[in-house]
């Protein structure tokens, strides 16, 4: 998710979705948003983003998709290349996971000096169908984690500015308690960005699972004088422990390729 800028006050957000890709059990599709302003009609795109979502059966497991698109111009195969392309890294970033969980736990995750824990219980409420979480309302958990933590840090307001990823490892269920642990990786002028990870713990067993991680960036913003908010510079950061290095240094690749992403959306926007 890359946000070009927010949706104000009193306007109208407008929301277009579309499938650009479908795999064997699985589909992308694109959400692109736009902010109205309603006295004169014009409309400014706020934000771009890109999901994927698993065709499951009733006992929640993958399950075989049967329609199929064939991009018929030229910008729906640029469209379906960027899903493929999404994809390669996507399966990159699963492949490293499982790489990592057999080499064993870490001992840097509690090699953090600025972290934030929250923990809530799934309740029924929260089931998109039968006992399993709806994964928007753990993705606005997740949010908030990372933002008060983000808060913290800067002292100040904070906006999200991008979502780099937010892979699901495993569905939660109704009887479950999820654990939110979202810890500093880098500060840079007037941004930072923090990885949240989502442990998904059965309360009478004590046994848990890696259920999410998230990346997601925020802007630091102070108030002016006439009521807006504008980005302003982030305290300083400089990472001292093994895994606060270790943390930075995956960030900076993150954002390498988060400029690239928003590059390209406003060179696509501007020839719209």
């Amino acid at each position: 998710m890359a946000a070009v800028g927010p949706v104000g006050g009193g306007e109208v957000a407008v929301l277009r979705a579309q499938v650009e890709a479908i795999g064997s059990s699985s589909l992308e599709v694109g959400v692109r948003v736009w902010a109205e302003n309603v006295g004169t009609g014009r409309r400014t795109v706020t934000q771009s983003s890109h999901l994927v979502f698993v065709s499951v059966s009733e006992d929640v497991k993958p399950w075989p998709i049967q329609a199929r698109i064939a991009p018929a111009t030229a910008d729906e195969a640029r469209l379906f290349e960027e899903a493929q392309r999404r994809r390669a890294e996507r399966l990159r970033r699963f492949a490293q996971r499982r790489t990592s969980e057999a080499a064993g736990p870490t001992d840097g995750d509690d090699d953090v000096r600025w972290r934030f824990e929250s923990v809530r219980s799934v309740l029924p409420d929260d089931a998109l169908f039968g006992n399993v979480m709806f994964p928007g309302k753990m993705l606005k958990e997740i949010d908030e984690a990372g933002g008060i933590l983000s808060m913290r840090y800067c002292k100040g307001f904070v906006m999200t500015a991008c979502l780099d990823a937010m892979d699901f490892y495993a569905p939660t269920r109704t009887h479950e308690v999820l654990i939110f642990k979202a810890a500093l990786n880098h500060v840079g002028t007037s941004s930072l960005e923090v990885g949240v990870k989502v442990l998904a713990e059965t309360p009478w067993s004590g046994e848990s699972r890696h259920a999410c991680t998230a990346f997601l960036t925020y802007v630091h913003l102070r108030p002016e004088a006439d009521g807006r908010l504008r980005p302003t510079p982030c305290p300083p950061y400089t990472p001292e422990t093994e895994a606060e290095r270790r943390r930075w240094q995956a960030a900076l690749v993150r954002r390498a390729r988060r400029l690239e992403r928003v590059k390209r959306l406003k060179a696509a926007l501007s020839t719209n």
